[in-house]
């Protein structure tokens, strides 16, 4: 199973067949959402750069709140649904995924490094109650556009994917890299939140299927640095409003990124569920 990002049916991360029905049920959602008047309110954290570190914290309101959007998991998953599960390897429930880890080829993906906190929030609450023993399966792909698992050359590893549990503030935090930007994909991050570890750890009853886009600022901070020289030529030919998962709306899926492409970045986003 080769995943070379050069290919034409992988020019949206799942091709035609993966993102067709996902971005036509997407649409009509919208369509109801304008007959009724009614506008779907996202819960996310304050979508800024800024150069130095802060916290940040879940919004909320008195009434419930839209859930994530769903998105393609694309034709890299790994979760068991297109080939190879890495969820049922032992010790894929890890906070850092920079390794590969089990009887993998032992790599460790290279790069800007990225703290990637998830703060998964009841949406029928406003989003202020944090989902506390839920499970997230984040999986992305390395500086080189290449997927773990599925890339020509990289088919042995399996770094760059893990789970956590959310603590009592909903929370995960994982620590990768920045991810590459491959042809016809704006950089992001791909995700799955389960009921509990038990269900992400047997691959079974995924709740909610999304991804997590990065603001274009930071995505040149960090391609100028040595190692992305592809992600420039890539990143120059498209627009996050042009990217086939992202052009029908992306504010609730666009991250708080704070840091610096010397000494790291960590992405924030709240992901009512």
């Amino acid at each position: 199973m080769n995943g070379r990002h050069d290919e034409g049916p992988h020019e949206h991360d799942g091709g035609l067949s993966y993102d067709l029905p996902v971005l036509a049920r997407r649409r009509m959602i919208r369509l109801m959402a304008g007959a009724s008047l009614v506008p779907l309110v996202g819960c996310t954290t304050e979508e800024k750069t800024t150069a130095s570190p802060s916290s940040s914290s879940p919004s909320s309101s008195s009434a419930g709140c839209a859930e994530i959007p769903e998105e393609t998991a694309g034709p890299f998953p790994g979760d068991g649904s297109n080939g190879v599960n890495v969820l049922k390897e032992s010790g894929v429930v890890r906070s850092d995924i920079t390794r590969s880890f089990g009887d993998s080829a032992g790599g460790t993906a290279e790069g800007v490094p990225l703290t990637i906190t998830l703060t998964v929030v009841d949406a029928a609450s406003g989003c202020g109650t944090p989902k506390q023993g839920a499970a997230v399966y984040v999986w992305h792909c390395d500086r080189d556009g290449a997927y773990s698992l599925y890339s020509d050359g990289v088919t042995e590893e399996n770094y760059l994917r893990g789970v956590q549990e959310t603590d009592e503030k909903g929370q995960v935090t994982f620590t990768s890299i920045f991810p590459g930007c491959y042809p016809g994909r704006w950089p992001h991050i791909h995700f799955e939140v389960y009921g509990g570890l038990a269900d992400a750890t047997a691959a079974t009853s995924i709740t909610n299927t999304s991804q997590l886009a990065f603001p274009k600022d930071v995505c040149d901070a960090v391609y100028a640095t040595d190692g992305y020289g592809d992600s420039v030529r890539n990143l120059s030919s498209m627009s996050l409003e042009d990217d086939g998962i992202f052009s029908d709306g992306h504010d609730r899926q666009l991250a708080t990124l704070t840091g610096s492409a010397q000494d790291g970045y960590t992405a924030a986003l709240t992901v009512p569920v």
